[in-house]
């Protein structure tokens, strides 16, 4: 598991704070402490999903395509979400073994079950609401 949820929900309340008002990517990262690359990558990302909307040039910056209330914490999972909850293994086991043959089909099964339970979570939180606990 990666920190691009953390981080695009640094970025969403960070906006969300913001009432409207354009933030650099410099500021976010500021906030954030990380790199400004990393936060124009995840924020491309979020643009795609229609989380962010971008204004270019001198005056330019960041700020959200959508009220609060309207962002559900599962969207934003959804955006950022690459890989199983609970990671997924790199190796083939062996076909041979008892365990072996049958331990990616339950591990799959157990990942969707963490996973839908996550999103389901989710599903249940808007940004607003979220959020609010910074206010």
């Amino acid at each position: 598991m990666n920190g691009q949820f953390q981080i695009a929900m640094h970025i969403l309340t960070l906006l969300d704070h913001a009432d409207g008002e354009l933030l650099s990517s410099e500021y976010i990262a500021g906030s954030i402490n990380i790199n400004p690359a990393l936060v124009r990558k995840e924020i491309r990302n979020l643009r795609k999903y229609g989380l962010i909307a971008s204004k270019e040039g001198k005056a330019g910056g960041y700020s959200l395509d959508l009220p609060a209330p309207q962002i559900i914490l599962s969207d934003v999972y959804k955006a950022v979400k690459h890989q199983p909850a609970l990671g997924q293994a790199k190796n083939l086991p062996n076909p041979k073994c008892t365990v072996g043959r049958q331990i990616t089909q339950h591990l799959n099964t157990l990942a969707n079950e963490v996973d839908n339970s996550i999103f389901n979570k989710l599903s249940t939180i808007t940004l607003a609401d979220f959020s609010q606990q910074f206010k």
